[in-house]
């Protein structure tokens, strides 16, 4: 009971964080016990459909993969396992990367605030992987706009939105603006089970860069 008290507190927290300070603390404090209470308490799985919808599709081990917002590493895991091991990870909290660090499965980790320009050239991954990170109070769809631009011709992006973020945010109208630059092209787009034992859902999508 104690846990998952813990769980839906922090949880709260997140979602009404009045700004990314606060939002940071509420990681900072959460990171040891993070995977854990996402997949024990909450029945997380948005790690596992994302990997899973994009493995579908990647076929080359040797493709250089962006792992947007690793937090602990969870969707790192599975594409480590899975003989992907040419992933970058990026996630603004440092304590979820220090996690994230001590399962020695990225190439490279780095501190970014994905709502900012990526410090990436152009055309520079095969594939962007976001799962758990589209979610009520931090990143908004526009960080599509960085994620499209930072992956080649030719490459994917598989990303989670979860139900009341896609509800309350204007994800509809980005992803319908890239499209209508020829930017990139929809491959699938399903509703699945996000946090199981929560009953929550998500959007799970995946698009290829024109």
């Amino acid at each position: 009971m104690k846990n998952t008290k813990r769980m839906i507190s922090t949880i709260y927290e997140s979602l009404h964080a009045k700004d990314l300070d606060e939002l940071e603390d509420v990681y900072k404090n959460w990171a040891s016990d993070y995977d854990n209470d996402v997949i024990n308490l909450a029945g997380y799985v948005g790690h596992l459909i994302t990997s899973d919808l994009l493995l579908k599709y990647l076929n080359n081990a040797e493709a250089k993969v962006l792992d947007a917002g690793c937090g602990t590493g969870l969707v790192g895991e599975v594409l480590f396992k899975n003989n992907f091991h040419n992933i970058e990870g990026v996630d603004f909290s440092q304590e979820m990367l220090d996690i994230a660090k001590q399962k020695q499965i990225y190439k490279s980790l780095k501190l970014v605030d994905l709502t900012k320009k990526l410090d990436y050239e152009d055309d520079f991954f095969d594939a962007v992987i976001c799962a758990g990170t589209f979610t009520c109070g931090h990143v908004g769809p526009e960080a599509l706009y960085e994620m499209v631009r930072i992956t080649k011709e030719g490459g994917l992006i598989c990303f989670t939105v979860r139900k009341q973020e896609w509800e309350a945010s204007p994800y509809i109208r980005i992803i319908n603006d890239i499209e209508k630059t020829d930017s990139w092209i929809k491959l699938e787009h399903n509703t699945c089970d996000y946090n199981v034992k929560e009953g929550v859902s998500c959007q799970l999508c995946l698009y290829q860069v024109n």
